[in-house]
């Protein structure tokens, strides 16, 4: 299956986007709810954010170019020195955009 992003493609794919993000939002909220939560869930649910984390973050680290890999590194050091995600997420991507900008 395919869609034409011309005309009015790229809004549906968008909206469809949309919808099946708001229907696993609300899924999971649904779920949850019928579910108590105990210190094994709550463990669960705190491990699987990092998991989620470490997932996405693997295979930049390992497929990714030079500018994707300082990005990560200087995520991290200004995570660990500042604390606090915002600087840190600003950090990566000057970092990857001054690579890929004098390197790319």
């Amino acid at each position: 299956m395919s869609l034409s992003v011309e005309g009015y493609g790229g809004l549906i794919l968008i909206g469809l986007m949309a919808i099946v993000t708001l229907i696993t939002r609300f899924g999971g909220v649904l779920v949850m709810s019928f579910i108590p939560i105990s210190p094994r869930v709550e463990s669960f649910i705190n491990a699987m954010s990092g998991s989620v984390l470490i997932a996405i973050l693997v295979p930049i680290a390992v497929e990714g170019d030079t500018g994707a890999r300082l990005a990560l590194v200087a995520t991290a050091v200004v995570m660990l020195v500042v604390k606090r995600p915002m600087p840190a997420i600003a950090a990566g991507i000057a970092t990857a955009a001054g690579w890929r900008f004098l390197f790319g």
